[in-house]
């Protein structure tokens, strides 16, 4: 029986931002026992050149939702990007989630065939169910890792099974 694209999507994205909310909680106690003011956190990066956790956070939200969005035909919520607080990327994974919450397999239905062009100048078009194994959830997996490794990276003692959730 083939696995259905909502639960390849849905599901998927919040266990992702469940994972992330617990490195937000771990991180925060993190800079309370080390006396580090979070912001550091929020702000610190791998690289130069990449997003800093903030970022990290920003890009998973919005893989999920737009993920959603494309394969339903409707519009996403759109965030500012603003967000500088543990506190303030907390919400953003809530109201993330919550518009995922929205969601019922049935909204899914027939989607892995809907024609899905890739963000970006490249016009590559995909199915869906192509789109979701090949970009969308490579794509949102990768911020989260990377959240992983930011936070791991400054000390914060986020691991292997707060990442598989």
């Amino acid at each position: 029986m083939p696995i259905s694209i909502y639960r390849l999507t849905v599901p998927m994205f919040q266990r992702g931002l469940s994972s992330l909310k617990t490195y937000l909680d771990k991180a925060e106690a993190y800079a309370r026992e080390k006396n580090i003011d979070p912001a550091i956190l929020v702000s610190a990066r791998l690289a130069p050149d990449m997003l800093p956790l903030s970022g990290q956070y920003q890009r998973a939200s919005d893989s999920a939702k737009f993920a959603l969005a494309r394969l339903t035909a409707t519009e996403a919520p759109k965030f500012e990007d603003n967000e500088k607080t543990l506190d303030e990327l907390r919400e953003r994974l809530a109201k993330t989630d919550a518009y995922l919450a929205g969601f019922s397999p049935e909204a899914l239905e027939g989607a892995e065939k809907r024609e899905i062009t890739l963000p970006g100048k490249s016009g590559i078009v995909l199915p869906g169910d192509e789109y979701i194994a090949t970009f969308a959830l490579p794509n949102f997996y990768f911020h989260v890792a990377t959240a992983h490794a930011i936070l791991r990276n400054q000390g914060a003692p986020v691991g292997k099974r707060d990442y598989l959730g």
